[in-house]
């Protein structure tokens, strides 16, 4: 009788690819089948309070869990784009034990060179829906991009980061407006540029 060998599957998403201000976050989980979770969603579904309740399940239940990011300046260096996939780089680099596949959100996977070890990649439209992995990536980056967007509105006050997290809702870009970018603002983005130019003129 042939045992059944599981392969270490992750899963990797991003948040904050939209917004204005802030990181692009990325988040990589291995999850353990012995130790399964109710509830999972993409989080962009999930009401917050749920999402926060799942987050800590998840970090608690995982075999293997990371969170990493990509900030305003590097988005502005290298584009949205490639600033998100540095951030999963870094995230599947965070990983204290390595996976044999690897599902990623969307049409892209990041480049496998250098990462130090083998895998198999696919990228799966939707998968924060449908692959369990990917989900729960997505609740972990969403949770992780939320609470430092929290933080930072305290460093960065009148902009209300932690009511849009960074968005470009009309209250933002009236601040934009009136204030012109922080640090944390996006400057390739073209309401930020906007928002620069105002102030010039």
């Amino acid at each position: 009788m042939k045992l059944r060998v599981r392969l270490r599957v992750a899963g990797v998403d991003e948040a904050g690819r939209g917004p204005l201000a802030g990181p692009v976050v990325a988040a990589a989980v291995i999850l353990n089948p012995a130790r399964p979770i109710r509830g999972l969603a993409d989080s962009k579904v999930l009401e917050p309070e749920e999402r926060e309740r799942l987050a800590p399940l998840i970090r608690s239940r995982a075999l293997a869990w990371a969170v990493a990011w990509a900030d305003a300046e590097e988005i502005d260096s290298i584009n949205i784009l490639q600033a998100t996939m540095l951030a999963m780089r870094r995230a599947l680099l965070g990983l204290p034990i390595p996976p044999q596949q690897v599902f990623i959100d969307g049409n892209r996977c990041p480049c496998a060179d250098g990462l130090g070890f083998e895998c198999v990649f696919e990228a799966v439209i939707g998968g924060d829906a449908s692959v369990p992995s990917i989900s729960t990536a997505s609740i972990l980056a969403k949770t992780t991009r939320d609470a430092l967007m929290r933080d930072l509105d305290h460093r960065y006050p009148g902009f209300s980061l932690s009511g849009h997290k960074g968005y470009g809702t009309p209250a933002h870009v009236a601040a934009l407006q009136s204030l012109g970018p922080s640090p944390l603002h996006r400057r390739s983005f073209a309401p930020v540029r906007v928002g620069a130019m105002s102030l010039e003129d």
